[in-house]
């Protein structure tokens, strides 16, 4: 069987996997891919690492991206799409997956068979799970947040199986987005008719390598950005997308604090207690990951990391703000080396 020959349950459905500078993290993605379906598109942006040589060793079809123009990712999945269209004209699914991600046995045809079953969805996605949750609360910190409910879902993430007619119908993502293009994706896809479910199944590994607190607060940053763009763009009812999340980051990112240290002069350091709300959010944070079924550690990093992350997150609902103000394209947020 070549790099490219899919096995019986794969023929109709082709992948796309984005990356840069992922090395290793890369090679151990396409080949959790191949054979499985029936073509593999990579797409490489501006890596300086040997990654287009490791996927084109592996008999990967690679696309790589004129940097002249800004990178995001939605740019470049909707080049792999396009790619993967002409190298399959009779694609079925197209399975999405980011670079630094391993595709786990059995996905791919339990989501394939999801979506014949089910013709009303038009995407389905896993758990995805962190690869080394011990290795920093911060990754610790994304484990929890992939640990999202089973069922009828408002949005997926960067490893998803989308029919790709769908994909075609609604225009696919929007490539202008620096982050948060998955979430937007999904309110065209259900205004356009179809639902998004997570299946209680197990669909990829990720190594978000974040080990450095400067690395989380960019992250958390572009979180921010995300949110206040989404609400820019699909904030009207009945969708309301992203707008509580927004509100949440500018009251407890800018409005507490700004106005504990601005009125605390008039009011003798009273106005101080203002941030004796932190905890109690902390708590609410703790009670909720609790709930779900994980440990107090788990809950503990989550309440302090997520609590704390208002502060990077307003940092990124301003950076949107000044951007339309000033008319300036925002640039890509990126945490990884």
């Amino acid at each position: 069987m070549s790099a490219q020959e899919p096995n019986r349950t794969g023929s109709r459905m082709g992948a796309v996997v984005i990356g840069r500078n992922e090395g290793d993290r890369l090679v151990r993605c396409l080949r959790s891919l191949i054979g499985r379906v029936a073509h593999v598109v990579y797409v490489d942006s501006g890596s300086t690492d040997d990654s287009v040589k490791a996927a084109s060793a592996l008999g990967v079809e690679v696309v790589a991206l004129d940097m002249s123009q800004p990178f995001t990712a939605a740019r470049a999945r909707n080049a792999g799409f396009a790619q993967l269209e002409r190298s399959m004209p009779d694609v079925a699914w197209v399975q999405f997956v980011d670079g630094d991600c391993e595709v786990v046995a059995n996905w791919l045809e339990a989501a394939r068979d999801t979506l014949e079953r089910r013709p009303e969805l038009g995407v389905v996605c896993g758990r995805r799970r962190e690869r080394y949750p011990d290795s920093s609360p911060y990754n610790r910190l994304c484990d929890v947040e992939w640990d999202t409910p089973i069922g009828p879902a408002l949005a997926c993430g960067g490893d998803a199986l989308m029919r790709a007619d769908v994909f075609r119908k609604v225009g696919g993502f929007n490539p202008h987005l620096i982050a948060g293009e998955e979430p937007e994706l999904c309110v065209r896809i259900r205004a356009a008719g179809y639902g998004v479910e997570r299946l209680a199944l197990e669909m990829t590994l990720h190594d978000a390598a974040m080990t450095r607190f400067s690395q989380w607060w960019k992250r958390s940053t572009r979180a921010g950005h995300a949110f206040a763009e989404g609400a820019h763009l699909h904030g009207a009812p009945p969708e309301r997308h992203w707008v509580r999340e927004t509100k949440r980051a500018v009251f407890w990112g800018g409005v507490v604090p700004l106005a504990a240290a601005a009125c605390a002069p008039a009011t003798r350091g009273l106005s101080l207690l203002l941030v004796c709300g932190y905890p109690l959010s902390a708590s609410r944070v703790y009670g909720h990951v609790r709930r779900s079924g994980r440990s107090r550690h788990d809950a503990l990093v989550a309440a302090g990391l997520m609590t704390l992350g208002k502060l990077p997150e307003f940092q990124g609902v301003a950076r949107f703000h000044l951007g339309k103000w000033l008319r300036r394209r925002s640039a890509l947020i990126e945490y990884k080396d």
